[in-house]
């Protein structure tokens, strides 16, 4: 029997005592000093941390990443800060020439934003500056890769210019990132400690790919495997696979012999995709993008994702659909309604008032993105012009009954639950005024949704929890949201054992 005792906890507005026991919360108490109900004595051995104050929530769960992406995306030439494709281009000529590049090698940079670029990207301008030199770069969102002639050569690609989006680019990126499989290894494991010091206990790994196999072999590196508790997504190219495997949502993955590692590393959802996305303006939408009337990209017709959820829920696994414009929400949403099936909007970027309370009627969860909001609202205000009222939507889900859940599309923004949560409740990152500020969430139901739901540390519940400084109502009024952002995590639990622990509780 393990066992954890945190001596003066502070809950809400109150200071108690909290013991785990094997993994949960098993008794909250003004002094468990003498013991707990339930229990002869306190179990040996037996841990105490004496808390002094400092605040135990529910530990933070991000709903939405993609973790080899986010871990070798923190090791890419950044270019998020180019304002046209000249100037990308030129901080990656400018990095290689600083670093040196290897005869041969790729050179993969990350994070531009296109979409309100005069001059759009071309392979031309990184061979006048970089010539015969194999150069990858992935937006901000995932959606495109912009690469050199001698890219388009070494991997065949179907655009002389240079330019791939949707499943073409997704595949790209597997293959030109491809790393050393020890070396990435370490880097997603290395990405989850990260996550854990800011509070995360969970994520949703959405990443393309054998993510069974890949997690797998992960747990063998080290004791207890990653620092937080891994849904592995599966995409619908390894659909069939995983039904002849046997694979349903919530399974252990096979392989995995470390009992805490088995513990932490379960079968995800289903991952479907009904559309793009709009930095690409390949999201489905019901209002033309200006200039060429296009209404992006349906990926998934209704006939296929009705079939491909049937096939989903049969074998016993949870789904997730990605839709972003307002067409291909209500897709999403009439695929589930026809079906009979629930599960996850994955972004909901864009939602029609008459579908809001759908999600609530079909049992269907909002997986949203705080920070993309403000990272996207001058491109939303240009390419969706004239109805940014409907998007990005908080507040409205809520209102109308759906359950909201927070993530944030890591790499697409950084793997960091305080930023999601501040992001929710002030959607403004400079001196402007807030964005649609009809569409805030109250920090409380904004924490809710970082924790699956989870309000409060309760008897019997998960002990995945998260150790803070301060409350962060008294941060966000203190300090705004950008204090929120720097919330001082102290320490975070999975199952009871610590997986982030700060010098500051001994």
């Amino acid at each position: 029997m393990s066992a954890l005792l945190l001596r003066r906890a502070r809950l809400g507005r109150t200071v108690r005592d909290v013991l785990l026991v094997d993994g949960r919360v098993h008794a909250v108490a003004d002094d468990l000093s003498a013991g707990a109900p339930g229990l002869p004595a306190l179990p040996r051995p037996l841990e105490v941390v004496d808390l002094a104050g400092a605040v135990l929530l529910p530990g933070l769960t991000d709903a939405h990443v993609h973790l080899e992406q986010w871990a070798a995306a923190r090791r890419r030439i950044d270019v998020s800060g180019a304002g046209s494709a000249a100037e990308a281009a030129a901080l990656v000529a400018a990095a290689v020439r600083a670093g040196g590049a290897q005869p041969g090698a790729v050179v993969v940079g990350h994070g531009f934003r296109d979409a309100l670029w005069a001059t759009p990207p071309d392979a031309a301008l990184l061979d006048d500056l970089l010539p015969g030199v194999v150069v990858v770069l992935v937006s901000a969102d995932l959606h495109t890769a912009w690469c050199s002639s001698a890219a388009v050569r070494r991997f065949g690609l179907s655009d002389p210019a240079g330019v791939v989006v949707e499943q073409e680019a997704m595949e790209l990126m597997a293959r030109a990132a491809a790393v050393e499989q020890g070396v990435l290894d370490g880097w997603v494991l290395a990405a989850t400690d990260a996550a854990a010091a800011r509070g995360v206990t969970a994520v949703v790994d959405f990443e393309y790919g054998d993510l069974v196999a890949a997690w797998a072999r992960r747990a063998a590196l080290r004791p207890g495997g990653p620092a937080l508790r891994v849904r592995t997504a599966v995409w619908a190219d390894r659909l069939e696979v995983t039904v002849a495997a046997g694979l349903r949502s919530g399974d252990p993955l096979p392989g995995v012999a470390d009992p805490v590692a088995a513990e932490r590393l379960r079968m995800g959802p289903l991952k479907l995709f009904v559309d793009g996305s709009l930095g690409t303006r390949t999201a489905w939408c019901s209002a033309p993008y200006p200039g060429d009337g296009d209404h992006g990209v349906l990926r998934t017709p209704l006939p296929e994702l009705e079939r491909l959820l049937r096939r989903g829920a049969a074998a016993g696994l949870d789904l997730a659909v990605h839709a972003i414009g307002d067409r291909a929400t209500a897709i999403a949403l009439d695929a589930f309604a026809a079906t009979g099936c629930t599960g996850r909007v994955e972004h909901a970027q864009q939602v029609h008032e008459e579908d809001l309370a759908r999600f609530a009627e079909l049992g269907v969860v909002a997986s949203v993105q705080p920070r993309h909001a403000l990272d996207d609202r001058d491109i939303a205000d240009q390419h969706w012009a004239g109805v940014t009222g409907r998007a990005f939507p908080y507040r409205a889900l809520v209102d109308a009954g759906a359950q909201v859940v927070l993530g944030s599309d890591a790499p697409v923004a950084a793997l960091d639950p305080w930023d999601g949560i501040a992001s929710a409740v002030h959607r403004s990152l400079d001196d402007r005024s807030p964005w649609h500020p009809e569409q805030h969430l109250d920090l409380e139901v904004a924490l809710a949704a970082a924790s699956g739901g989870r309000r409060s540390v309760r008897v019997g519940d998960p002990a995945d929890l998260v150790v803070l400084a301060e409350p962060p109502a008294v941060v966000l009024a203190r300090d705004g949201a950008d204090g929120l952002r720097a919330t001082e995590v102290l320490g975070t639990l999975v199952a009871g054992r610590w997986t982030h622990r700060a010098a500051a509780l001994g």
